[in-house]
């Protein structure tokens, strides 16, 4: 085994940062329960608010239009069952005011993407299984959604439109004001999935006009176990979990102090870092790009050329397997990854460069790095010449079995 150890596999999680850790560790002493009304609990409850508060100003929201989730999944889902028990005809809408009016009325059409994360794909392939249409939209090489598609796509039936801002395996950044101003023309509701955007690029939900949007605090350095749902004003939205009163009844349970505080102090740190990552990383990401570019032959890479997050570069190696690849790196100390990390079990070939057009071998061959602060110049020396070889001695061994 390596001595050095190079972590590159931010997209799947980041370490806490040490000003989070720091206020953590703090609120091990705040223990009361956040819905308790006595001194302990008025504080604890204040400290909640506080970290509300953070997330909505690195959202660019009040704090008003945050519940605190388990993370991206539980919101996502969230969302989708909203959208099922609206097409059943429910009409509580708490946050528009109690009873409303329902607006998804005749609506039972999903649209979503073919490269979604599997939280977003299996909540929409489960609502048509109880008579949804839905709608998985196709994407160009870079892994953009096709325009045409989606226009027509939209009807006046048309209920969700969800979209992932920033793809998670590939890091193609879609338009997503654009796709919310051609949902709202057709009457839909529209989320997005911003998981892998929020602290990599500037995300204002006001500027982007959706009506949801999804994140999770252990992609911006937070704990995790924590995420949040942003709802505009006036969109419906119904429990996933039900219990007490907390999150306005929203969202039953105890309130995690420790992770929101965490979350809180993680989203502080991003909205105030937001542009130095764009920066830094880019220009690192750039520096592993090329330097694998110009010493092994024959590679692709995967993503918007542009139009991509900064910290993430998906590579395919012909004729080398992902697993392989890994193992060899994970040998010499380097930690990335063969895509998302929820499908890291599966031995399928990543739907997202398969929706791509990659064909299934290549996409076997594929690699994904994801910087995060902590990643220096020297470590990315180190992969651009490590990684040659490795590959080298794949392909001859691919070469020989064949």
């Amino acid at each position: 085994m390596a001595d050095r150890r190079v972590y590159i596999d931010y997209n799947a999680t980041t370490p806490l940062k040490a000003e989070v850790k720091a206020a953590m560790i703090e609120d091990f002493d705040i223990y009361g329960n956040a819905s308790s009304m006595h001194a302990s609990g008025r504080l604890a409850h204040a400290r909640v608010e506080e970290a509300r508060a953070a997330v909505g100003k690195l959202l660019g929201t009040p704090p008003k239009n945050i519940i605190f989730t388990s993370g991206g999944s539980e919101s996502n889902n969230t969302v989708f069952q909203t959208m099922r028990r609206l097409a059943m005809g429910e009409k509580r809408t708490p946050l528009s005011g109690g009873e409303g009016k329902v607006l998804s009325e005749g609506r039972t059409e999903i649209i979503t993407t073919s490269i979604e994360h599997p939280c977003v794909l299996n909540s929409a392939a489960y609502l048509k299984t109880l008579g949804f249409k839905v709608t998985f939209l196709p994407v160009d090489e870079y892994g953009t959604i096709k325009t045409d598609a989606y226009k027509a796509a939209l009807s006046e039936r048309t209920l969700l439109v969800s979209v992932m801002m920033a793809n998670n395996e590939i890091g193609t950044i879609q338009d997503i004001k654009e796709i919310a101003q051609l949902a709202k023309a057709a009457g839909a509701w529209m989320h997005t999935d911003a998981v892998q955007a929020v602290g990599k690029i500037p995300v204002n939900v006001e500027d982007l006009g959706v009506d949801y949007l999804t994140m999770s605090a252990h992609k911006i350095y937070g704990p995790k176990g924590i995420g949040a749902l942003y709802i505009r004003e006036g969109a419906p939205l119904f429990p996933l979990i039900h219990g007490g009163h907390q999150e306005d009844g929203q969202r039953a349970g105890t309130y995690n102090n420790i992770g929101i505080l965490g979350f809180g102090k993680a989203a502080e740190l991003a909205f105030d870092s937001v542009d130095r990552y764009g920066r830094e990383l880019s220009v690192l990401r750039a520096r592993l790009r090329d330097g694998l570019s110009a010493k092994i032959p024959n590679i692709k890479i995967n993503g918007h050329p542009t139009e991509v997050l900064p910290n993430t570069l998906n590579v395919s190696f012909p004729g080398a397997e992902g697993e392989s690849i890994l193992l060899s790196m994970d040998i010499m100390g380097i930690e990335a990854s063969t895509g998302s990390a929820c499908a890291s079990g599966s031995l399928e070939p990543s739907h997202v460069l398969m929706a791509t057009g990659v064909g299934p071998e290549l996409a076997h061959g594929s690699i994904r790095f994801s910087l995060g602060w902590g990643i220096t110049q020297t470590d990315i020396d180190y992969i651009i010449e490590t990684l040659p070889p490795i590959i080298s001695r794949l392909r001859a061994m691919s070469t020989l079995a064949s």
